[in-house]
C-alpha cells in the first residue's frame, strides 16, 4: 500500500516508539508523585518540553502545555481569550478553530470570518479590516491543512498587534511544526501542534504559550501542567512525540527540498485533461491537492484504495460532508468540489511511490470515466 494521507495521520516513528518503551515498562511512574521515580519522570518531561520548544526557536520565550491533541490545544486557546468583544479568524481554518469560534456566538462574543483566496491562503487585507478595539483574539492557520497554502503569520500577527496591541494572536501550527523550518514569531502568542502528524502517536498535542500570558484551564482536576491542563500526563505519548520530533528536525530542510521535487513530479505525471491543481505552487512540500473535475472524489478514493493507493479527499475532520467547507470557501463550483483529492507525504515517501501513484491515479480516473459513460 502506498500511503499518501499523512496530513490526516502518520505512521508512528518506529525508532521513537522503541526508545519511548521504557515509559511503559520501567519509567511508568506518575510524574506528580513525590518519590524518586516520579521525580525522575518529571525531570525527563521537563527536558522534553525544552527540546520541543527549541525546535520552534521558542526557548525562554514560551511555555508548553501538553494536551490530548491539537484540537484541544486550539479549543483551550479560543475559549481562554475569546471572552469579550469579537474574535477574528479565517474561513479556511481547521474545524478545531472554526467550530470553536462559531460557538463563541452562543457565549455573547461576535465571530468574524475573513475570506480566503482561491488557494486557501488568507491576505492581510482581508484580516485587518475586521480587527478593531474590541477584538480579543485573532486566529490564522499557519498551513492550510486542505491545500497546503502557507500563511505569513509573522506579518499578519505584527499588523494585528500594531492595530490593537491588546489582541491575542493564535496560530494552528499542526501542519507546519516538524515540516517547515520556522522560528516562532514573537508576535504569535499561542501556537498549537500535534504529535501524530509527525510520527508521534494519537492522544498527544501541545499548546505553545507566550510567557506571561494568562491562559485559562479547559480541563480541571489535579492541577497538572502548572494548573493549566489537569490529568496525569501521557508520559509514553509525550516521549514518542519528543523523539519523533528529534528525528524529524534532524533532516527537516533536506526532507522539505526533496518532497517539493516529489510533489511537482507527481503533478507532472498526472493527466492534465483529468486533474486540476488546487494547491498553490508555493505551498507545503507535504501536500498536493487536485480535483478530478466532474468525478466523485469519495468514489475515486475507494477505487484507489483497491488499487493499493491511499489518499484523502480533504480534511478527515470534514469527511462527513459531501463538500469540504474549506474548499467551498475557496470559491470552487460543485464539479471541482466533488472531485477533490489530497495527496500528503512523509519523509519516508520514495520517488518510486510517486511514479507508481501517478500511474494508479491516471488509470483509476480513466476507469471511472469509462464506467460512468
Amino acid at each position: 500500500m502506498i500511503y499518501f494521507d499523512n496530513a490526516a495521520t502518520t505512521r508512528p516513528d518506529e525508532e521513537a516508539t522503541k526508545r519511548a518503551a521504557e515509559f511503559l515498562t520501567e519509567l511508568y511512574f506518575n510524574p506528580s508523585a513525590r518519590y524518586g521515580g516520579g521525580f525522575r519522570v518529571s525531570q525527563i518531561l521537563a527536558r522534553f518540553r525544552e527540546s520541543l520548544l527549541s525546535y520552534a526557536g521558542a526557548t525562554g520565550r514560551y511555555d508548553i502545555i501538553f494536551t490530548s491533541c491539537g484540537s484541544e490545544a486550539d479549543n483551550q486557546a479560543v475559549f481562554s481569550f475569546g471572552r469579550r468583544g469579537n474574535v477574528v479568524t479565517t474561513a479556511g481554518e481547521h474545524a478545531a478553530v472554526y467550530a470553536s469560534v462559531t460557538e463563541l456566538k452562543n457565549r455573547g462574543v461576535e465571530p468574524r470570518f475573513a475570506p480566503v483566496e482561491r488557494d486557501g491562503s488568507v491576505k492581510l487585507e482581508s484580516i485587518l479590516p475586521l480587527v478593531d478595539d474590541k477584538t480579543s483574539l485573532v486566529s490564522v492557520i499557519h498551513i492550510n491543512n486542505e491545500t497546503g497554502a502557507v500563511n505569513d503569520i509573522a506579518s499578519i500577527a505584527r499588523a494585528v498587534k500594531k492595530k490593537n496591541p491588546r489582541t491575542v494572536f493564535l496560530s494552528d501550527g499542526v501542519q507546519a511544526f516538524g515540516k517547515l523550518a520556522t522560528v516562532l514569531p514573537q508576535e504569535v502568542d499561542l501556537y498549537s501542534v500535534s504529535a501524530h502528524k509527525i510520527g508521534g502517536i494519537k492522544g498527544v498535542g501541545a499548546l505553545f504559550k507566550r510567557k506571561g500570558l494568562a491562559l485559562s484551564p479547559l480541563v480541571y482536576g489535579g492541577g497538572q501542567e502548572n494548573g493549566l491542563r489537569s490529568g496525569t500526563e501521557n508520559t509514553y505519548g509525550i516521549a514518542v512525540f519528543a523523539y519523533a520530533a528529534e528525528h524529524k528536525f534532524r533532516t527537516l530542510r533536506e526532507d522539505a527540498a526533496r518532497l517539493t521535487l516529489y510533489r511537482e513530479r507527481l503533478l507532472a505525471g498526472l493527466d492534465r485533461e483529468i486533474f486540476v491543481r488546487l494547491s498553490p505552487e508555493k505551498s507545503s512540500p507535504y501536500i498536493l491537492t487536485v480535483s478530478a473535475v466532474g468525478m466523485r472524489g469519495e468514489v475515486l478514493q475507494r477505487m484507489l484504495w483497491d488499487r493499493g493507493l491511499c489518499v484523502g479527499t480533504g480534511s478527515a475532520c470534514s469527511s462527513r460532508n459531501r463538500f469540504s467547507r474549506v474548499m467551498t470557501a475557496c470559491g470552487y463550483g460543485e464539479e471541482v468540489l466533488d472531485g477533490v483529492l489530497r495527496m500528503s507525504f512523509s519523509p519516508t515517501t520514495t520517488q518510486d511511490e510517486i511514479d507508481e501513484a501517478a500511474e494508479i491515479l491516471n488509470a483509476t480516473a480513466k476507469e471511472y470515466q469509462r464506467n460512468t459513460l
